[in-house]
């Protein structure tokens, strides 16, 4: 068998079903041979991250796969695989690479070489031979551990022969192995949490990929104690229970700053807690116990008391086990007077922006539409992501996501233009989801044409675009150069360009005219019709921030 022939083979024995590209690499075709979809992109960054999607809306039970090819094609996709290396996202990444007589020659752009720091396995196929063990090498790594990016080279000269690879190809989906943590260190947590008086739970994108949704949630309730997510980790705890504070961005609601700052001890279970400007600053003078898959996370960043190395819905389960021994399986009634403190803080927050969300100001101001449009989408059955810059810190406080893996946030690395394809590969995995993704017109400029992909491939995302006419959040940091030279000033009609793809195109000026506008856009969707409905804002500056 021709090794793209076997290569495309193991994808279908791993359940690929579909299988994002930019031209030229034989493997699209060899994939389409046995049934695995090409979706072809408008450029590789976009390929890479409906790939991205795709493993994160699935918890890493299917695994986003991308390829492309030598040259231009490596160089355009560094970007995607560094953005899913920064979020710790699992994906197979599948480069054609040159002869393997030009591999090593300068300025030749080398996969092998330079994806090194961006992806936790990183290899060429130099024998035709080796093709099942260093697909199994990829396919295991992404499925183990920390979830990051794995790639896998393959010469030109070795995809379409002459070698081959015997048949019948030996080759079973790759294993993923669960590990939990210390007993004793569970003891010593449960210990310390029981025993705190202001206790914290943080909680990172783990508990997605482990599932521990309903463990988060009854430890939470039998510990009665406040809960904050990191971007990533938002949606893994509903967000109108009464102990929820919100997620932590660069932005944040009030309830999680005051709570954060007065804990006496934080649980960070799935969480690295990495330091960037994007996430909460964790405050020094804490107790921190922390629960991570990757043991290169424990004191990195914080001195940790406890350290719990392991899957998160097996370290919250062994948790639970040893606080409800140590309190008899009963809480002791203090959820009443935690979820009051919360309620009270989050009231006064919510009175201070309720001009704000529902301003009739025009231009309008994005918080209008964020508050329009989470009171007209059934958020149930929504998946939605932000972009980076503005719609992320505007969009983060205020949505109120009630069920897993129905916000894709994102923040450790900031590329613009992330959103779009998080939200299509999501809607390919969630067909009978309404797939947001909330942008600014700097992120359109960077992917906005991969909307065609959008319209072409059948994709019916919602695309809500805040057009204020500039980079907003650059323009404190560059004053002079846009006094002198309009530096921070860009403009466009992207309602026209999305129909001139083919889509349905909206621009929405008046308050009054936002619910009508999304209502149409959503029924759009639903004919199977992408929509990008664009809001022309003002230059909205002021956060959530403390």
């Amino acid at each position: 068998m021709l090794v793209v022939d076997a290569i495309a083979h193991i994808l279908k024995e791993e359940g690929s079903e579909i299988l994002f590209a930019y031209p030229v690499n034989p493997l699209i075709d060899a994939a389409a041979k046995v049934g695995i979809r090409p979706i072809i992109c408008r450029q590789e960054r976009i390929g890479l991250h409906m790939a991205d999607a795709v493993s994160r809306i699935t918890s890493g039970e299917k695994i986003g796969v991308f390829c492309m090819q030598s040259g231009p094609g490596v160089e355009n996709a560094f970007g995607g695989v560094a953005q899913a290396y920064g979020e710790s996202s699992p994906i197979i990444v599948l480069p054609r690479g040159y002869t393997r007589q030009l591999t090593n020659t300068k300025p030749n752009f080398s996969a092998l070489l330079n994806f090194q720091h961006v992806t936790k396995m990183c290899e060429q196929i130099n024998q035709a031979e080796t093709v099942p063990e260093v697909l199994r090498r990829a396919f295991s790594a992404v499925k183990n551990g920390r979830p990051q990016p794995a790639l896998v080279e393959t010469p030109e000269d070795l995809l379409t022969g002459p070698d081959e690879v015997p048949e019948p190809i030996d080759y079973r989906p790759a294993t993923s192995a669960k590990y939990g943590p210390d007993p004793k260190a569970v003891d010593k947590a449960a210990e310390i949490l029981i025993n705190a008086e202001r206790p914290l739970l943080y909680v990172g994108q783990g508990v997605h990929y482990a599932k521990a949704w309903d463990a988060l949630k009854e430890l939470a309730e039998l510990l009665e104690v406040p809960v904050t997510t990191s971007l990533g980790g938002k949606s893994s705890f509903p967000e109108n229970h009464p102990l929820s504070l919100g997620s932590g961005g660069r932005t944040v609601p009030k309830a999680v700053h005051d709570f954060l700052q007065n804990a006496d001890v934080i649980f960070g279970i799935g969480c690295s807690f990495t330091r960037t400007q994007y996430g909460l600053a964790m405050p020094a003078g804490k107790t921190f116990v922390h629960a991570t898959v990757d043991p290169a996370d424990i004191n990195k960043d914080v001195e940790t008391e406890v350290p719990l190395i392991g899957d998160a819905r097996l370290t919250l389960e062994a948790l639970l086990e040893a606080v409800s021994d140590r309190l008899n399986g009963k809480p002791r009634g203090l959820a009443d007077k935690v979820s009051g403190q919360i309620r009270e803080i989050r009231e006064g927050w919510m009175a201070e922006w309720t001009s704000k969300l529902t301003s009739n100001e025009v231009p309008l101001t994005p918080y209008r539409v964020i508050w329009d449009l989470l009171h007209t989408v059934d958020v149930a059955n929504t998946i939605i992501t932000h972009d980076a810059g503005s719609p992320r810190d505007q969009l983060s406080p205020f949505w109120q996501a009630t069920e897993p893996l129905s916000y894709i946030g994102w923040g450790k690395t900031t590329q613009l233009g992330y959103g779009l394809g998080l939200a299509m590969g999501a809607k390919l995995v969630k067909p009978d989801k309404l797939c947001i993704n909330v942008w600014g017109d700097a992120a359109i400029g960077f992917t906005g044409m991969d909307f065609e992909t959008a319209v072409r491939e059948e994709i019916p995302i919602l695309s809500i675009l805040f057009n204020n006419f500039s980079m907003a959040c650059e323009i404190p940091i560059m004053q002079v150069s846009q006094e002198k030279f309009g530096c921070t000033d860009i403009s466009g009609n992207y309602a026209d360009m999305a129909k001139a793809f083919g889509g349905y195109g909206e621009r929405v000026e008046k308050p009054e005219d936002i619910i009508p506008a999304i209502r149409r856009g959503i029924a759009q969707t639903k004919e199977g019709v992408p929509a990008l409905l664009e809001f022309i804002t003002g230059k909205e500056l002021k956060v959530s921030k403390f």
